[in-house]
């Protein structure tokens, strides 16, 4: 049997001068959201280049978002096995 779902992500960008902010979020079929941020500040010596500032910003939003939800899949995995969880690779 074949199980099809869609999760979706939401990625917000705002830019305050030189430091550019991003907030990634994903939403799963079920209530679960997590949320991911990001933020990239422009060296004052660098052109102004909205496009870079926001790229890095969201790069780093989505990481953050990797990470959180790659802990909570550790954590489900835990609570359902009831053993501790070491990655591998």
């Amino acid at each position: 049997m074949i199980h099809t779902e869609q999760w979706t992500t939401s990625i917000d960008i705002e830019e305050h001068e030189k430091t550019t902010h991003a907030v990634a979020r994903l939403h799963t079929r079920d209530a679960t959201a997590l949320e991911g941020r990001g933020t990239a500040r422009r060296n004052p010596a660098d052109r102004d280049v909205p496009e870079i500032g926001a790229e890095l910003a969201v790069a780093r939003a989505l990481g953050d978002l990797q990470h959180r939800l790659l802990e909570a899949a550790i954590g489900d995995i835990e609570r359902a096995t009831g053993q501790p969880v070491e990655l591998q690779g």
